[in-house]
């Protein structure tokens, strides 16, 4: 795997270095905006880092050379317009390694452990929902001190935090929780109960049912979670730790693009 923004120098102190060391640092910046905010298009990068089209488009080519970012043609909801989708760039697999710092093998062959030995599905589901009811404590906070139309705009900043790189836009009737990253997606392409743990515990925080239309395990460009309109009367999310959390329809797709 290269690294991101692989580039040959000459000796250090030349010209030649500092221009070299110049241009990886923006190739750089480059991929760590399509982490931070899914796969973009090229006006929207040349927007987001202040540079013009054609910049980007040598960085992205350099890039896609990497094995690091990959064209595609964009997704279009509802009807589409004439002409072509715009095309836009999202990181690859390897892309996504070169900011992941997770001990993904460690951590598989450790819940097939888990699995083999203790209990099968039902302990690695365990395991799961142990995990995230223990990483949603800050998130419960953050998601109460919020005023109940901010809430998922609160989960989102919190899921940055934990490095989820997570937005939240309005949909038709509610809104979409979008994470761009996810430090365990190769974990959880092979244990999809990780995924399903974490629909559960979003639909307990926010006291409504939500769904999981697509995730980066599964080989979208990005998490999505659509969570409906919240009915004025949500005022205290249920607590992640009890176990009478709301029926979730959508547990048995989660980790998966039902489309």
């Amino acid at each position: 795997m290269k690294n991101v923004g692989e580039a040959r120098v000459t000796p250090t102190g030349t010209p030649q270095e500092e221009l070299a060391t110049g241009e990886r640092s923006t190739r750089n910046r480059v991929a760590r905006s399509i982490l931070d905010h899914g796969p973009s298009t090229v006006a929207d990068l040349a927007g987001r880092l202040g540079l013009t089209q054609a910049a980007v488009r040598r960085h992205l080519d350099a890039l896609v050379a990497d094995d690091v970012v990959e064209a595609r043609e964009q997704r279009v909801y509802g009807a589409r317009t004439r002409g072509r989708p715009a095309k836009v760039f999202a990181l690859t697999d390897c892309g996504r390694d070169a900011f992941d710092q997770s001990y993904d093998k460690l951590a598989a062959d450790a819940l097939r452990f888990i699995q083999e030995r203790f209990g099968g599905d039902e302990a690695v589901v365990a395991f799961a929902r142990a995990r995230i009811a223990e990483q949603a404590t800050g998130y419960r906070e953050a998601i109460e001190a919020a005023a109940p139309d901010q809430r998922t705009q609160a989960l989102a900043k919190a899921l940055s935090a934990d490095g989820y790189a997570a937005t939240a836009r309005s949909a038709p009737v509610g809104e979409q929780l979008c994470q761009h990253h996810c430090p365990v997606a190769h974990v959880a392409e092979k244990f999809p109960q990780l995924c399903e743990a974490e629909t559960e515990i979003f639909s307990q925080l926010l006291g409504t049912h939500v769904q999981r239309l697509a995730t980066i395990a599964h080989g979208d460009g990005v998490c999505t979670t659509y969570i409906p309109k919240i009915s004025p009367t949500a005022d205290h999310p249920a607590d992640p730790s009890t176990d009478h959390a709301p029926d979730i329809a959508s547990a048995s797709t989660a980790g998966r693009n039902p489309a």
